[in-house]
């Protein structure tokens, strides 16, 4: 329950994300039906995300199963680095958290492990409270999407990035963190302009991590 009640507030940026991918969903000829069932099975919005763009594209099969791949690489860093709190947990509660691990609720979890609060238990909390958001932004989305203009014209595919900042910002207080954090960023402003979708954000999160581990007091 403490890890749902605090990934609450984060509803305000996930639930117009999921209204948005939605509208994404409906303009590339999706059916309603699909999109919510790719909400229901795959959750993982950038990934979701670049496969709607694709099938507007009419990109083939096989290249929207390697983009989504590419793209939820980042979820075998965000789990390598919460195996050491891990390893006394079951194994179902292990998968079930591995369902629920996206960007917020990892934030989140990291966090709350940092505190000395953490668990298995409160990263489940906040992975399905964001999966209900992400549900409802989607259904939402589905329903009203026809009424409204695209909603990337009003900005509010920017709603989920600045969440997610927000929430990396209380991170920042220790020094390895800025140090991994910058060495992402300027990593990121080279190669994810220059790799293809999903590759170079693996790419700029692998050398943040690397640059962390090597400035570490």
């Amino acid at each position: 329950m403490s890890g749902l009640v605090e990934a609450l507030p984060l509803w305000l940026g996930v639930v117009p994300f999921g209204f948005v991918y939605a509208a994404v969903g409906r303009r590339a000829g999706l059916s309603g039906s699909e999109i919510q069932l790719m909400s229901l099975l795959v959750f993982a919005g950038g990934a979701q995300f670049t496969v709607v763009r694709l099938v507007a594209q009419g990109a083939p099969r096989s290249l929207l199963v390697i983009a989504a791949t590419l793209i939820n690489l980042r979820h075998v860093l965000y789990g390598l680095s919460l195996a050491p709190y891990f390893r006394a947990v079951r194994h179902d509660l292990r998968a079930a958290a591995a369902f629920f691990i996206v960007d917020e609720s990892y934030g989140l979890g990291m966090r709350a492990y940092l505190e000395g609060r953490g668990g298995a238990p409160y990263l489940i909390g906040a992975g399905v409270s964001l999966y209900l958001a992400w549900n409802l932004g989607t259904a939402l989305g589905i329903a009203f999407s026809a009424a409204v203009p695209d909603p990337r014209n009003l900005g509010l595919d920017l709603v989920f990035p600045l969440t997610f900042a927000a929430l990396l910002a209380p991170l920042l207080r220790q020094a390895a963190n800025r140090r991994a954090a910058l060495a992402a960023l300027l990593a990121g402003l080279v190669v994810v302009p220059a790799l293809p979708s999903g590759l170079g954000f693996v790419a700029a999160t692998m050398v943040g991590m690397l640059g962390g581990l090597w400035t570490r007091d």
